[in-house]
Order: C-alpha cells, then sequence, then structure tokens
C-alpha cells in the first residue's frame, strides 16, 4: 500500500489547575476558537471544543504526523500562554498537569458531540471529578487517585 491513511477521533478533556472556575462566560467562546485553531495548525481537525467553567473537551481527529502527547502539549501551553493575555484576571491561569484522551469509533462521534453540546446541563449534576471518573471507568483505566487531580 504506497499511501499512510489514518483517521483516528480523539476526545480530549483536562481542567484547571486546582478545578479554578477561570473559563468565564467571557472568554470561552474565545478559548475554545483558540483550541480549535491550535487543532487545525497541527492537522488535527477539531470536531468540537467546549467545556464549562473548569474544564475543557475537545473532540478531533489526531493527525499522522503528531502523536497524541505532542498535542496535548500543544494545546495547553500555547492556550496557557494566550489566556495570560486575555486580561488581569486570567493572569495566573493554569491547567491541571494530567489529562484524560479516549478513542472515539466514528459512529458514536455525533453521541460525543452531543455531550460536548451539553456540558452546561450535564454539570448542573455532575462535578468534572465525577464526569472524569466515569471516563476512566468506561474505557477501564488504571489510575492512582493521589495524581489524578493535580
Amino acid at each position: 500500500m504506497p499511501q499512510s491513511l489514518s483517521k483516528v477521533y480523539l476526545h480530549i478533556t483536562f481542567s484547571t489547575k486546582q478545578r479554578k472556575k477561570l473559563i468565564d462566560k467571557d472568554i470561552q467562546t474565545k478559548l475554545f476558537e483558540y483550541l480549535g485553531g491550535i487543532c487545525k495548525g497541527l492537522v488535527c481537525n477539531p470536531v468540537r471544543v467546549g467545556g464549562t467553567i473548569d474544564h475543557v473537551h475537545i473532540l478531533c481527529t489526531l493527525s499522522r504526523k503528531i502523536s497524541q502527547a505532542e498535542l496535548i502539549e500543544a494545546l495547553k501551553k500555547n492556550s496557557s500562554k494566550w489566556m495570560k493575555t486575555q486580561g488581569q484576571r486570567y493572569q495566573n491561569f493554569y491547567w491541571q498537569n494530567g489529562y484524560g484522551a479516549f478513542s472515539v469509533n466514528p459512529t458514536e462521534v455525533d453521541v460525543v458531540t452531543n455531550y460536548i453540546n451539553s456540558q452546561e446541563e450535564h454539570h448542573r449534576t455532575k462535578t468534572f471529578q465525577e464526569e472524569f471518573q466515569a471516563f476512566l471507568k468506561k474505557y477501564q483505566v488504571e489510575y492512582d487517585e493521589r495524581y489524578v487531580w493535580d
């Protein structure tokens, strides 16, 4: 086969450091667009970017030219720097050290997109920690609770 073909959907989620409520309504849309722009620049087509006051969700394809770790490092590093330029109240903006990244079956892309679209409603009854633990359980990811919430 002379071509290298790939279509890997990735659902990425990470929170602000210590889940501080810094992604307010004034900045959410701009931040989500900025994160999508980072994905585009790395040829990782963004399908949907969203989240709430303390975390983000990114559904994108993973380019065959970049690793998952490189993508997430670029997302967090560049967006954190950008946030600090958006006004005094964002001067102490940081992302948590870790992240969650989960593969998505192409037949489930609409389900994940709808899930990201309904974050505000979803988080009326569930915290980010509860949501993240549910992902870890669903994807059977082993983890040490001591290091998940840094």
